[in-house]
């Protein structure tokens, strides 16, 4: 059976800490307000607006993230890394003939140009999706697991009716992934091709 994967972006995937770092510097300078950059990047999973509300009361925090959006490809996306591990956890999927579909709460543009900067061969993304509403892409994807960093990725693969695998290098460590119900925690994405080849064989003697 051909096994497609679902995978999340910031901090699955890719390091995106420094560019989005970057870009909340950015955004506090010409707003001429503050913001704790490094604060932020050390929970980063919920939506942009989410994090705004923490620094700009309602009625500006619509001008703000179209202002963060527009700077972030300048800013934000020549930052981007590839996490240890990501292009080796993609390849173990596409070696066994699966399909990788990115779901993140980054817009598709953003998303877009990180995974192709990264060089990672995917074959959709979906963006502007957070927890829950991940599950129905998963779910036309027809992915059968989906790997991320944050407790709300376990709420997407349950609602995509996936497999729930984690990695603990987003704001959580193992021990609380599993604690908030994951399936799989991994250290970081260095296992996952391991863990994947004997699901697989699980699955196959099944």
């Amino acid at each position: 059976m051909v096994t497609s994967v679902g995978f999340d972006l910031d901090m699955t995937l890719a390091d995106t800490r420094s560019g989005i770092a970057a870009v909340y510097d950015e955004l506090a300078a010409r707003l001429g307000i503050d913001i704790d950059s490094q604060a932020i990047t050390a929970r980063l999973g919920p939506p942009l607006e989410y994090e705004l509300a923490n620094w700009l009361p309602p009625e500006e925090i619509p001008a703000a993230a179209e202002l963060f959006r527009q700077i972030y490809p300048e800013y934000g996306v020549p930052a981007h890394t590839a996490m240890e591990g990501a292009h080796e956890a993609v390849e173990a999927v596409r070696a066994q003939g699966g399909k990788i579909i990115v779901v993140t709460g980054k817009n598709r543009r953003d998303a877009t140009s990180t995974v192709n900067l990264l060089g990672l061969p995917v074959d959709e993304i979906v963006g502007s999706v957070f927890g829950a509403a991940k599950g129905s892409a998963l779910a036309r994807f027809g992915a059968s697991a989906y790997v991320g960093d944050h407790v709300a990725d376990i709420e997407a693969a349950r609602a995509g009716n996936a497999v729930s695998v984690t990695v603990a290098t987003g704001p959580y460590t193992v021990g609380e992934l599993r604690e908030h119900g994951a399936d799989v925690a991994l250290t970081d994405l260095t296992e996952f091709a391991d863990w994947f080849a004997e699901w697989r064989r699980r699955d196959e003697v099944r």
